[in-house]
């Protein structure tokens, strides 16, 4: 299991890598990750679904997507890519609903989908059913109202006058990390284990 979330880890590295130069970087990488055998063929052929939660179903909760399990099954899903499930920022929120994207807390769960219970019986269901499930991991920046803003502001890129900023102009509901500071690193690291050891997930589709 260890071996095939450091193997997802670099597929959604592949995967974003791709995106940015989709034919040198894309077979660079991949001709280093066979040569290390960490790119196995089962995840080469496997078919990823992504889902939204929220805009999934009218309920948009865990509980009415696990009856979907089956029919996602049958369709020929393996792999189960959930958009960012942890609860989503009030501060400077754009839209009533506010982006997935911006995260208030990094090991919590968004209350309107559910709770941890209805999640961790959807990985359950979904092994059961055969099927891995990843989630999207937004590490590059965090919610305003995220607690590390004021717990600890270092952790954030801060402009000429002390500031802390966006990472770019129209990305305003959120606040860019600093990953200079090695504090900020193994808090990250920290809190993805705690989706691999309290949820047995299998693996992290990592965003920008």
């Amino acid at each position: 299991m260890r071996k095939l979330q450091i193997i997802l880890i670099f597929a959604a590295m592949i995967f974003f890598l791709s995106c940015n130069n989709p034919k040198t970087t894309m077979e660079n990488t991949q001709d280093t990750l066979k040569t290390e055998k960490l790119y196995p063929q089962m995840v080469e052929k496997s078919v990823i679904y992504e889902v939204n939660i929220r805009q999934y179903t009218p309920e948009g909760t865990f509980s009415a997507f696990e009856k979907h399990l089956p029919r996602l099954k049958e369709l020929g899903v393996d792999i189960l890519w959930f958009m960012p499930i942890q609860p989503t920022g009030l501060k400077n929120r754009k839209g009533s609903l506010g982006s997935p994207y911006s995260i208030q807390n990094y090991t919590e769960i968004n209350p309107d989908f559910g709770t941890i219970d209805d999640f961790k019986r959807i990985v359950t269901e979904a092994h059961k059913n055969g099927m891995l499930v990843i989630i999207d991991w937004v590490a590059n920046h965090s919610a305003w109202d995220n607690p590390w803003i004021t717990e600890h502001p270092d952790w954030y890129v801060h402009d000429s006058t002390g500031n802390i900023i966006s990472p770019v102009p129209d990305w305003s509901d959120v606040a860019d990390l600093n990953y200079d500071n090695p504090e900020m690193r193994k808090a990250m690291v920290d809190a993805m284990k705690f989706w691999v050891e309290n949820f047995d997930i299998d693996g992290f589709r990592c965003d920008v």
